[in-house]
């Protein structure tokens, strides 16, 4: 398997003295129809809007056969170890099924993995069902009627993007929902807020540490639990409100302090993990298990659409092929993803962890140092909040983002009203294609002022509506193509040491500085 830096890529070396497309004199209404490939659902990627033709095509095809990136995809769908930092396999697409077919073992550990991944959603099945149909009660005999979730990072923004994405098409649906809350940040304030919310007597709470040994969130699950105990819990009745997602080896595993434990376990990163236990258990406790299924069916489609060869066939892997010119060509470090949807509220927050800890890196995957640029900073805001924000700079700003729109031709909850002959759901598309044309095409004015230069480029992700399903696509497109950007720049996208500097630090603070003057100087002004 050839794994050669991008700049020893004859094709990369053809791409570089190729020019973008100019987008004023090509955006046709025949370029907006051919520019098109679905992406699983009903989803679909247009990069009409993108600065690319014919030409920039033919040879993305050329560095995705040279670089052989449908054959790495492959040996990462077949258990290969392709984490090679931490000498491990990478299997979160096998959580929501096998892409390779059922022929497709993968024995890690001395245990078949697929096997194990569906066995685990099956119990979290059945014990979601247990909890909404409340034959499972509190310590209080009560039903549960909240949920909240205690986790950090991988194990806290996936899970609450994607509740907060599934809230108004359970509304519309006339789904029960149990409540979420999450606690997440160390800072006491976060736990004290949630719990001055809820009603204790209701509330179930999933403790989400892989390792078992999560400083910020066992901080928590002691904040919560004391909290419980000095409301009058005894230390059985805290065990009754508590389940635990972590991993066999972890320290919690098996733990009498819980009421139920689910696993994961070192195969599947936090950040890709929102398909594992990490977020079935909260949304099949929230909304039940069926609409779990839909998205998880919705990610497996996007996984099979991945292994199509063809560049223009292939959403995540097109997506990626342009990302890699406009950051590595056209040096544009930024990256705006903005969702005309409010229900994608948190999702830019959950992408800039999946595509920044996972593509941050400066050494390629063998521990060689790259000379050329990797992962974007990526940020975000729902449409139309984000155009009375920052869409100034985007417009005449003197750097160019490029920008990926996100939108849906119907609300999720079946209500809207009408104002000066449109509905706010029309108003909103309305905005969205304003938006994608005025960033491409550009305005001229006399007055400098109020001059639109135009060639500001952007891709569009549309489907009919945000279900479960179009949701699971969505976020294993972003997966997906994060991961075809890691074996284009030849870089590990699974492991994450640039987090682990500032913990190993913070362990010195609390152990009084350990000998580090710099340390105890931040210390006598702070603390």
């Amino acid at each position: 398997m050839n794994y050669k830096n991008l700049d020893q890529s004859l094709v990369y070396n053809s791409l570089k003295k190729l020019g973008p497309l100019d987008m004023p004199f090509s955006l046709t209404k025949e370029r907006i129809k051919d520019s098109e490939t679905p992406i699983g659902g009903s989803l679909t990627y247009n990069w009409a809007t993108m600065p690319v033709g014919k030409e920039h095509l033919s040879l993305f095809q050329q560095l995705s056969d040279e670089l052989q990136l449908i054959e790495k995809y492959r040996l990462i769908l077949s258990g290969a170890i392709m984490n090679e930092g931490e000498q491990r396999s990478v299997l979160h697409h096998l959580a929501r099924g096998r892409v390779l077919g059922e022929e497709n073992l993968v024995h890690v550990d001395g245990e078949e993995k697929g096997s194990f991944y569906a066995k685990e959603l099956q119990k979290i099945a059945a014990f979601s069902k247990r909890v909404r149909e409340a034959s499972l009660l509190s310590s209080r005999a009560k039903a549960f009627t909240t949920v909240v979730q205690i986790g950090i990072g991988g194990s806290d923004l996936g899970p609450r993007a994607l509740y907060h994405a599934l809230q108004g098409y359970a509304y519309g649906q006339n789904i029960k929902e149990l409540k979420a809350h999450f606690i997440s940040n160390v800072d006491p304030d976060d736990a004290s807020e949630i719990l001055s919310k809820i009603n204790l007597e209701e509330s179930l709470f999933i403790l989400v540490t892989k390792s078992g040994t999560t400083l910020e969130t066992l901080t928590n699950y002691q904040f919560v639990k004391s909290s419980m105990l000095q409301k009058g819990f005894s230390e059985n009745d805290v065990a009754k409100h508590m389940v635990v997602v972590t991993s066999k080896s972890s320290p919690l595993a098996n733990s009498n302090e819980f009421s139920a434990s689910f696993y994961i376990d070192d195969y599947i990163g936090g950040r890709y993990s929102s398909t594992s236990a990490v977020g079935a258990t909260l949304l099949s406790l929230a909304f039940g298990y069926e609409v779990f299924e839909q998205l998880l069916q919705g990610a497996h489609q996007n996984d099979i659409s991945a292994l199509e060869s063809d560049v223009t066939k292939n959403g995540p892997l097109l997506d990626a092929l342009i990302g890699v010119y406009l950051r590595n060509v056209l040096k544009l470090p930024t990256s705006a993803i903005l969702a005309y949807s409010q229900a994608l509220i948190r999702f830019a927050a959950h992408l800039q962890q999946l595509d920044m800890e996972s593509n941050g890196k400066q050494v390629n995957r063998f521990g060689d140092a790259i000379n050329y640029q990797t992962g974007p900073v990526i940020f975000g805001e729902p449409g139309t909040n984000g155009q009375h924000s920052f869409y100034q700079l985007l417009h005449q700003g003197t750097d160019t983002v490029p920008l990926q729109f996100i939108g849906f031709k119907e609300n999720q909850r079946n209500f809207d009203v009408e104002v000066k002959n449109s509905t706010s759901q029309v108003k909103l598309v309305a905005n969205l294609i304003a938006q994608i044309v005025a960033f491409a095409r550009g305005k001229e004015d006399k007055n400098a002022n109020k001059r639109f230069l135009g060639n500001r480029y952007s891709s569009l992700i549309y489907a009919q509506k945000l279900t479960p399903l179009e949701l699971g696509s969505l976020l294993a497109h972003y997966e997906n193509k994060v991961m075809f950007q890691g074996l284009i720049w030849n870089i590990n996208s699974f492991d994450q040491e640039g987090v682990q500097l500032g913990k190993v630090l913070a362990d010195k603070v609390l152990a009084n500085g350990e000998g580090d003057e710099i340390l105890k100087a931040y210390m006598e002004i702070l603390f």
